[in-house]
C-alpha cells in the first residue's frame, strides 16, 4: 500500500488531487511551509477558521525567522 492511500483520522485530504505532505515532499519545502500548505488546503473541509489561524502562524515564524537571517 502506498502511504499516499491511507490516511489517519479523516478523509479532509482523500478528495484531493495531491496531498499536501505528497505536494511538500515533491517541492523540498521546509516544515513551516509545509504547514502552511496543509492548513490552507484542508480550512473548507476540517477546521474552518482555525485552520487558517494556524496557517497564518507558521507564515509568521518564517517571516521572523527570515528577518533575522537577513539582517
Amino acid at each position: 500500500m502506498k502511504w499516499e492511500s491511507e490516511q489517519v483520522g479523516g478523509s479532509h485530504y482523500k478528495t484531493m488531487k495531491i496531498q499536501p505532505l505528497e505536494y511538500a515532499l515533491e517541492n523540498g519545502l521546509g516544515v513551516c511551509e509545509h504547514a502552511v500548505v496543509k492548513y490552507v488546503s484542508r480550512w473548507k473541509t476540517k477546521g474552518g477558521i482555525q485552520d487558517l489561524e494556524k496557517a497564518r502562524h507558521y507564515i509568521d515564524i518564517l517571516i521572523e525567522r527570515e528577518s533575522k537571517r537577513c539582517r
